[in-house]
C-alpha cells in the first residue's frame, strides 16, 4: 500500500455519488445502487461482492491503510508505561496503586527534590500538590518508602535515583 491507495480512497469518498453509495452499503441498503459506483468502490477496496452476488461495504480498508502508514510505536520501558498510565498532564490520577507501580511513581515524584537540600513541610506540600490534591498521602508514601526523610517539619531527599 502506498500514498496512491490513500488518494484513491479519499477521492472515492470525495465524490457525492460514490460517497452516498458507500454510505448505503454501510447501512445495509443495497437496492437501487449504481453498478458504476459499486465497481468504483470495489476498485478502491471499499466494497466487494459475496458469493451470492450481494454487495457489502469493506470499511476494514481504512484500518488496513492506517496500519500500512502508521509510524511504529516507540518502545517504552516498564517504568515509562507505568508513568504514562498514572500521570496525565503531570498529575497523578490516583494514589490507590499497587506497591510496585506506586514505587515507580514515587521515584519519579522524588526527583523534584534536590539531594542535600532541606525543605520546610509547606514547601514539600506545594511541590506534591502539583502532582495530586492528597499531598499528605504522597508525603507519607515518600517517607515510608525512604525516598524522603523527615525531622520535625523539615524534609530532605534520602533515596531514589539521582541523575548526574
Amino acid at each position: 500500500m502506498n500514498d496512491e491507495d490513500i488518494r484513491r480512497v479519499l477521492g472515492l469518498l470525495y465524490q457525492d455519488d460514490t460517497l452516498k453509495t458507500f454510505a448505503s452499503l454501510v447501512l445495509g441498503a443495497t437496492d437501487g445502487l449504481s453498478p458504476k459506483c459499486l465497481h468504483k468502490l470495489a476498485s478502491g477496496g471499499l466494497a466487494e461482492r459475496d458469493e451470492n452476488g450481494t454487495w457489502r461495504a469493506t470499511p476494514e480498508r481504512f484500518r488496513d491503510l492506517l496500519r500500512a502508514h502508521a509510524e511504529p510505536a516507540e518502545e517504552l520501558s516498564a517504568e515509562e508505561r507505568v508513568l504514562r498510565t498514572f500521570l496525565v498532564d503531570g498529575r497523578l490520577t490516583t494514589t490507590a496503586i499497587r506497591r510496585d507501580k506506586r514505587l515507580v511513581v514515587l521515584h519519579y515524584i522524588a526527583g523534584v527534590f534536590e539531594p542535600g537540600v532541606r525543605y520546610a513541610e509547606k514547601d514539600v506540600n506545594v511541590a506534591l500538590r502539583a502532582f495530586h490534591d492528597d499531598y499528605a498521602a504522597l508525603r507519607r508514601y515518600l517517607v515510608d518508602e525512604e525516598l524522603l526523610s523527615r525531622e520535625g517539619n523539615v524534609y530532605w531527599r534520602s533515596g531514589g535515583h539521582v541523575e548526574i
